[in-house]
């Protein structure tokens, strides 16, 4: 079934109205007609199984036949992203919607080759965005994950320091107990999770000394050393199946 977004204040009490380029996605590139079926959401965990009523003016209404449960975690994951290489935040950016991420925050780092200037990270986060909301399509998400602008270390760790966990995956953390103590605190109660991922080069030993000032509790996700692309997608991973209820 096709998925789109709306505002909240397109959604009334029996009908949705859709505007915009969705608008023509429909009528031609779709080819959809009066009748056919669509899910629609509003961007705040409501999602509803709408009917096409009519298309005209530029506009699509949709008539709603039941709301459907919210695909959202209960518990919400920020990914503290270092900035890697060519296009590696792109698909660290579609996985992690994918796996639940509430938003992802591209974090400037001592090892971060990557520099941006204020024209190309205007650019680059509407790339960034763009594919956000394509993942959370695909994936049939209720939201569409935000990407914050790019941030330094210590502006980072100050928006996390009011979180129920703050977990730095580091290479020189020996040991799982770190990470099991972690999975295990994620219960009912723990609404907001960070994770914190180093660039290509990870993280200088300065910054998890500066990250443990703000509560970051350093972990280990095994005896390898995972790629940037890999290491947030598997702790991800792993507080989704939580958050689900597999352990």
């Amino acid at each position: 079934m096709h998925h789109f977004f709306v505002s909240p204040q397109a959604v009334r009490e029996d009908r949705v109205t859709i505007t915009g380029p969705d608008v023509n996605h429909i009528r031609n590139a779709l080819r959809m007609r009066q009748g056919e079926s669509l899910l629609i959401s509003d961007g705040e965990g409501n999602d509803y199984h709408c009917q096409i009523s009519s298309m005209e003016n530029g506009l699509v209404e949709a008539r709603i036949a039941k709301r459907r449960e919210s695909r959202e975690l209960p518990m919400r994951l920020y990914l503290f992203q270092g900035l890697p290489k060519s296009d590696k935040m792109e698909l660290i950016i579609q996985k992690s919607v994918e796996l639940g991420a509430y938003q992802v925050i591209p974090v400037i780092t001592k090892n971060a080759v990557v520099k941006l200037d204020a024209k190309k990270e205007k650019s680059r986060l509407e790339r960034w965005q763009a594919i956000s909301e394509s993942a959370a399509k695909q994936s049939g998400r209720s939201r569409i994950p935000k990407v914050e602008g790019i941030m330094s270390l210590k502006e980072a760790l100050k928006m996390a320091e009011k979180f129920d966990q703050i977990l730095i995956p580091y290479e020189n953390q020996t040991g799982m107990d770190t990470m099991k103590k972690a999975l295990e605190a994620a219960g009912q109660d723990t609404r907001s999770v960070a994770v914190f991922i180093g660039p290509e080069g990870g993280f200088d030993e300065s910054e998890i000394l500066l990250a443990k000032e703000y509560g970051a509790v350093p972990v280990s996700l095994g005896r390898r050393i995972l790629r940037t692309e890999t290491a947030g997608l598997a702790i991800l991973s792993l507080f989704m199946m939580k958050a689900e209820g597999a352990f």
